[in-house]
C-alpha cells in the first residue's frame, strides 16, 4: 500500500522529459522558498496524458493542486520528518534498488536478453558427465580433471554408450539413477555456460568440453521442443468452506459436481459461471482468466489440468485445489510472447543469473576510460607481505598495526581516496570464499583486482544524481513522495483511522451516502427449461425448502434446477427483473437463455448502514474530507506567493 500511495504522489512529479531545459524562472514562493517553472510545466505535461479528471487538465486548477503538494511537503520539511530513521532506511533502499538500473551496460544486457529469448522458444533434452573441481583449484588439480574428462571425450569417439561412461565416471550423484540425464530444459534452468553449450550442440552431438563453477561437462543433446506458450482459460471455481465440517465440504462437493452435470447437459459454461462461480473477479466475465504461462501460478494443480485441455472448448472434470473446487474450459493456446512483452522479466532474471558478469564487466571498462585509477604501489607490495598461508585456510587476521596501513591505496578520477585498511578488510572478508589460488600472492593479486573494479563501480554509484540528470529527478521526486505519505499517515490517516468521535459524527452528517437499497432475503432458482422452474414456482408456493425442492426436480443424476441463497440488494443480478413487491414466489423471466424464479423469504426496507457494516467507506471518506480542510490550514500556515506574470507567460506557452 505505501508503494502505491508513493507512487500516486510521484505522479504529481514527471519521469520524462529529462533533456534540454527551458531557462527557469521562479513560479512561485512558499514561506520565501522557490519553486521553479520547468518543475510545474514538466510535471503538468507529463500528467497531462494520465489525468482522466478535466478539472485537473486546467492550468489554475493544476497549479492549486501544485501548490496544494508543495504545501505538504514544506509541512513534513517543518516537522522535521526528514531527519526520521525509518525514512531515511526507506529512501536509501529505493536509490539502492533504483540504481541497479543504472549500474549495468545496456548494449551487452541488450544481445544477452535478445540470446535468452532465442533460447526460450525451444527446450533442450541432455545428459550430461560431470568432473568435479573447484574455481579456484590449483593448476595441478584444474590439468588432472581436464585430463580425466578429456579421456572421457576420446572414449566416446571411441564408441563407448555416453550414458555407460555417466554412470560409471559422472561425479554427478544423479548420474547413478538417471544416466545422466537431465530432462528438457530452457534458458534459466542451468548455469550460463552448461546452457550456452547446451543449445549450441545438435541433437545427437556431444558438445566440447564445458567449464562451469562446478568442474568440467560433456554435454550429449538427445531431443528438442518448441516452448509450449500460453494458454487462456474461463473457470468456474467454489471456494472451500471455511468451515471444514464433513458436510459442508460435502455440500460444495455436490454443487460443483451438479455444474458440471448441467454443463455435460449442454448449457453454458459462461452463464453457470456467471450464475455460480465464487471468483468475483472473473465470474461477470463468463469465468475469463487472463492468459499464463507454465509456472505462473500458484495453483500446480490448476495449470497442470489447463495445459493438458487439447482442443478448444474442452471442459476439464472437477478438480480441487488449495483454493478450492473447479471447473476449466480451454479458450486459446498462444505462442511464446513477443520480446517486447517478456523483456522486463528476462532482464530481471539476467541480473540473478551469470550473464550479469559480463554486464558488470563490459561496465567497468566503461568507467575505467571515463575515471582515472590510481595505485600505490608502495603500500600495496606491503599488504601483500602480511598476507601468509593461512588464507587459505580462514585462520589469517589482519596484522596488529593495521592503522599504519591508513593511507590511500587506491584513488579514483583525483577526488576519492581509499585506504589500504579498507582493502585488509576486504581481505579478511573473502576468507570464507575458500579461494585456493596459489601462490598467496596471486590470490591477492586475484582480490585486489575485484575490489579495484567494486571501488570504481561505487564510486559511479555514488556520483548517479551528478552523472545522470534522470536519476537525480526521479530521486527527489520519490525523496518527496515518501515524506509526503509519511506525513499524511500522521496527519491524516492514522487520525481519521483513531479518531472514533470525528469518524462517528462524520458519519452522522453523511447518513445518506452509507444507506442499504431495498434488499431481499431469497432463494433464486433457475434452468434453461421453463417447465422446471414453473414446477419449481409451485413448490414455493407450497411452502417447500430449497433442498426439497432440489431433491423433486433434480432426479436420476439429472440436474434440471439450481439455487442460490443469500440477502441481497434490490440490484442484484435477475432481482431487478423479477419485480419483487411481496414475499413468496416471484413470477417466472428470462435472462439469456435461463429462466429465473425466487422465493422471497423477507423484505428489508432501504436503511441507513450501519456504521460497522461500512467503517471502511467511513474512514476514507473522513480522510478526504480531513485533507480537504487541511490543506485550506496549511495555506494560512505557510505564505504563498504566485508570481502571476510567469505564470500567464507559461499558460500561453502550454496552451501552443
Amino acid at each position: 500500500m505505501k508503494k502505491v500511495v508513493v507512487f500516486l504522489f510521484v505522479l504529481l512529479s514527471s519521469l520524462a522529459n529529462f533533456a534540454q531545459q527551458n531557462e527557469k524562472q521562479v513560479l512561485f514562493t512558499i514561506d520565501e522558498t522557490p519553486f521553479y517553472t520547468d518543475e510545474f510545466t514538466r510535471v503538468y505535461n507529463k500528467n497531462l496524458e494520465l489525468v482522466k479528471d478535466d478539472s485537473q487538465k486546467d492550468l489554475d486548477n493544476y497549479l492549486d493542486l501544485f501548490i496544494g503538494y508543495k504545501l505538504k511537503v514544506e509541512k513534513a520539511k517543518k516537522l522535521g520528518l526528514q531527519n526520521n530513521t525509518k525514512y531515511q532506511n526507506e529512501l536509501n533502499s529505493y536509490r539502492n534498488q533504483l540504481a541497479k538500473n543504472y549500474l549495468n551496460d545496456s548494449k551487452v544486457t541488450n544481445q544477452l536478453v535478445e540470446e535468452a529469448f532465442n533460447r526460450m522458444k525451444e527446450e533442450v533434452r541432455a545428459s550430461h558427465i560431470l568432473v568435479m573441481v573447484d574455481e579456484s583449484a590449483s593448476p595441478k588439480d584444474t590439468l588432472k580433471a581436464y585430463n580425466k574428462v578429456l579421456d572421457i571425450k576420446k572414449r566416446l569417439k571411441a564408441g563407448e554408450k555416453f550414458e555407460d561412461l555417466a554412470v560409471k565416471f559422472s561425479e554427478d550423484p544423479s548420474a547413478k539413477m538417471n544416466k545422466g540425464d537431465l530432462g528438457y530444459f530452457g534458458a534459466f534452468r542451468m548455469v550460463y555456460p552448461f546452457e550456452t553449450a547446451a543449445f549450441n550442440t545438435k541433437v545427437g552431438e556431444v558438445s566440447k568440453i564445458v567449464r562451469t563453477r562446478f568442474g568440467y561437462h560433456l554435454i550429449n543433446v538427445t531431443d528438442r521442443r518448441a516452448n509450449k506458450g500460453d494458454v487462456t482459460v474461463k473457470h468456474i471455481m467454489l471456494l472451500k468452506p471455511k468451515n471444514l465440517a464433513p458436510e459442508e465440504v460435502k455440500k460444495v462437493e455436490d454443487n460443483i459436481n451438479d455444474i458440471y452435470k448441467k454443463i455435460q447437459q449442454g448449457e453454458s459454461f459462461e452463464e453457470l459461471a456467471k450464475q455460480f462461480s465464487d471468483d468475483k473477479s472473473t465470474a461477470p466475465k463468463g469465468g475469463l482468466l487472463q492468459r499464463f504461462g507454465a509456472g505462473q501460478l500458484t495453483s500446480k494443480e490448476f495449470e497442470d489440468v489447463a495445459f493438458s485441455l487439447k482442443e478448444k472448448g474442452e471442459v476439464s472434470k472437477p478438480f480441487m485445489s488449495q483454493f478450492g473446487w473447479h471447473i476449466v474450459k480451454l479458450e486459446d493456446k498462444h505462442p511464446l510472447q513477443p520480446l517486447t512483452e517478456l523483456k522486463p522479466e528476462i532482464e530481471g532474471k539476467i541480473k540473478r543469473d551469470d550473464r550479469s558478469r559480463l554486464i558488470t564487466n563490459s561496465l567497468v571498462n566503461r568507467l575505467s576510460k571515463k575515471y582515472s585509477r590510481k595505485k600505490n604501489s608502495k603500500l600495496y607490495n606491503k599488504i601483500v607481505k602480511t598476507v601468509n598461508d593461512s588464507y587459505y585456510t580462514r585462520n589469517w587476521e589482519q596484522p596488529e598495526n593495521a592503522k599504519d596501513y591508513n593511507q590511500t591505496l587506491l584513488t579514483i578520477n583525483k577526488d576519492k581516496q581509499i585506504t589500504g585498511s579498507a582493502f585488509l578488510t576486504y581481505l579478511e572478508s573473502q576468507q570464507k570464499n575458500g579461494l585456493k589460488i596459489k601462490p598467496v600472492s596471486s590470490l591477492v593479486n586475484e582480490l585486489y583486482k575485484q575490489w579495484n573494479d567494486d571501488q570504481l563501480v561505487q564510486y559511479y554509484n555514488e556520483n548517479l544524481e551528478r552523472e545522470v540528470p534522470e536519476f537525480n529527478y526521479v530521486m527527489e521526486e520519490y525523496r518527496d513522495g515518501l515524506l509526503l505519505f509519511d506525513l499524511m499517515e500522521k496527519e491524516i490517516w492514522d487520525r481519521a483511522k483513531n479518531d472514533t468521535v470525528g469518524a462517528q459524527k462524520y458519519y452522522q452528517n453523511n447518513l445518506d451516502k452509507f444507506m442499504w437499497k431495498e434488499r431481499y432475503n431469497v432463494d433464486i432458482y433457475s434452468s434453461t427449461e421453463k417447465s422446471f422452474v414453473e414446477k419449481t414456482q409451485k413448490y414455493i408456493k407450497k411452502g417447500k425448502s430449497a433442498e426439497a425442492i432440489k431433491d423433486k426436480i433434480n432426479k436420476k443424476g439429472k440436474v434440471n434446477i439450481m439455487a442460490k441463497s443469500g440477502l441481497f440488494e434490490a440490484d442484484y443480478d435477475v432481482l431487478s427483473e423479477l419485480a419483487i413487491e411481496k414475499t413468496g414466489a416471484t413470477k417466472i423471466t428470462k435472462k439469456g437463455n435461463y429462466y429465473f424464479v425466487a422465493n422471497v423469504k423477507s423484505i428489508k426496507p432501504k436503511e441507513a448502514k450501519a456504521l460497522e457494516e461500512c467503517r471502511g467507506a467511513v474512514v476514507s471518506d473522513y480522510q478526504q474530507y480531513l485533507e480537504g480542510n487541511w490543506v485550506n490550514e496549511l495555506k494560512k500556515e505557510f505564505t504563498v506567493k504566485v508570481n502571476q506574470d510567469v505564470f500567464n507567460k507559461i499558460k500561453k506557452e502550454l496552451h501552443k
